[in-house]
């Protein structure tokens, strides 16, 4: 499969990732604005805190490292040796779900049963369904590393083992080959490297809940404010930016070998991935200003409209305003990092893996010392912290990694003067509106402000029509396009 291939494939299967996210995701939104009604705080915090936590970290550690080393390089690799190496994905799952749940249950504290009741059984609940997502493995990395986008939605789409019976069963079976070694070893270890590098980022991703958790700095109730705001801060990121990040993570896999520097590669895939690399900066440097910008000023009324005065009050508009400057980073961070984690070696993931384990340990410090401070707001502000050490690391590697060349990707995060100044003319017109017009007056008043910030909105969108023709290019040739050629 040629480079361009590649592109192409990635592109259209990170253009349908989102599609499908946002529209599970509506209905999931949707149930849950109507049960934030009927449900307490402290059901919500030990379902949407504890038990998540435990399901997360279970598929996490359990596959993480298989996904990334398995995706690496390009096809040429024995697949019955891949195959029989991601099924160890289900008895490392299975241990993981075993100790974890174990904590859950015995070591962890109880919450009260008259408030939040059958905790026990939910705990092995969510234990099973991290094993169950862990049978899809062998086919998700094999349509992720052949670029069997249908494939891939369909298995998303349905979520069941039942779609698997169309595709190549049989060959996805564990094997032993003829004469040949049960496993590819040097996938292996390079599975070992990237499984000390998701421990740690596991503990980066899910640091506050983990904190949350197992220090106690907060109550239920507050857990469970503090998780929603964040689940709906992160809608843009789980939408819009993960897959992107999956999508591309393969083709830079794809593209460019891993642990070769760039004058011992073919010039035109660098020039092809360097292109890439800038038009997403841009892209996600200019959705996350987008999201700073508007969800400062709307932060109070998207929270009341909601969850009603459950979220509108206290402490979630001012969590959900410092968020909103948090997916900024989270969406820099997201393409820098799959890019590097692309191209590394094992050598240098292995010493990647010692920064993050400093940057582990700094993190939950900060945690939960600015929890004590600043209540939950203190979460985010060692969350932004956190991410922008990890943004300098990979700045860093890729200025270093383009050094040589004519290429300069790291132009994607200088938005255009004009758009800049859109955005802060935007920024004060919405701020004033929302000190004049919302939100203690009728819904006449909170209509206004929506107006406001529909029309500074459409200012700025026509202002990255004028000014960022590179970037609008980049989406409607990349990302917009339907491939009419043949998928794989």
């Amino acid at each position: 499969m040629s480079a361009q291939d590649v592109l192409n494939s990635a592109t259209t299967l990170a253009s349908y990732n989102v599609l499908l996210q946002v529209t599970f995701r509506v209905l999931t939104f949707l149930l849950n604005a109507f049960t934030l009604r009927f449900v307490s705080k402290e059901l919500i915090g030990v379902v949407n805190v504890r038990l998540t936590l435990l399901y997360t970290t279970v598929v996490f550690l359990s596959r993480e490292a298989f996904r990334r080393a398995c995706l690496s390089g390009k096809t040429e690799h024995n697949w019955k040796q891949i195959i029989n190496l991601l099924w160890l994905t289900v008895p490392l799952g299975l241990l993981w779900a075993f100790a974890l749940g174990s904590v859950w249950l015995y070591l962890l504290e109880a919450p009260d049963p008259l408030t939040v009741p059958h905790y026990g059984p939910a705990v092995a609940l969510f234990g099973l369904s991290a094993i169950q997502e862990l049978l899809c493995e062998p086919l998700w990395v094999l349509a992720q590393a052949h670029m069997f986008v249908r494939l891939k939605v369909t298995d998303v789409a349905c979520s069941v083992l039942a779609s698997y019976g169309v595709y190549i069963v049989g060959d996805l079976l564990p094997s032993v080959g003829n004469g040949e070694p049960v496993v590819n070893w040097k996938l292996a270890r390079l599975t070992w490297s990237f499984f000390k590098q998701s421990f740690l980022k596991q503990i980066l991703t899910e640091g506050e809940r983990y904190v949350m958790t197992f220090l106690n700095v907060l109550n239920f109730g507050d857990q469970g404010i503090y998780d929603i705001v964040n689940n709906l801060g992160s809608m843009v990121a789980r939408f819009v930016f993960l897959p992107i990040e999956e999508s591309f993570y393969v083709f830079f896999a794809k593209v460019l070998e891993r642990g070769q520097e760039i004058r011992q590669q073919r010039n035109d895939d660098v020039a092809m991935a360097a292109e890439v690399l800038e038009c997403l900066l841009k892209l996600v440097m200019v959705i996350g200003l987008i999201i700073t910008v508007f969800g400062y000023s709307y932060s109070n009324l998207a929270l009341d409209i909601y969850g009603g005065s459950l979220l509108s009050s206290g402490t979630g508009p001012s969590l959900l305003r410092c968020y909103c400057g948090y997916v900024l980073l989270l969406a820099v961070n997201g393409v820098t990092e799959c890019f590097t984690f692309a191209v590394m070696s094992r050598e240098e993931v292995d010493r990647y893996n010692m920064m993050m384990l400093a940057l582990s340990v700094s993190f939950l410090v900060l945690s939960y010392f600015l929890t004590w401070f600043l209540g939950s707001v203190g979460f985010i502000l060692a969350n932004c912290l956190n991410m922008g050490l990890r943004i300098t690391h990979s700045l860093l590697y890729i200025s270093h990694y383009f050094r040589d060349s004519p290429w300069e990707p790291l132009r994607g995060l200088l938005p255009s003067p004009a758009l800049l100044l859109a955005l802060g003319l935007s920024a004060a017109l919405t701020i004033f509106s929302e000190v004049t017009l919302c939100c203690d007056g009728g819904w006449v008043l909170r209509l206004a402000h929506v107006a406001v910030g529909g029309v500074c909105l459409l200012a700025v969108l026509t202002t990255i029509l004028l000014a960022e023709t590179r970037l609008v290019r980049f989406i409607r040739t990349r990302l917009l396009t339907r491939r009419s050629g043949k998928e794989s």
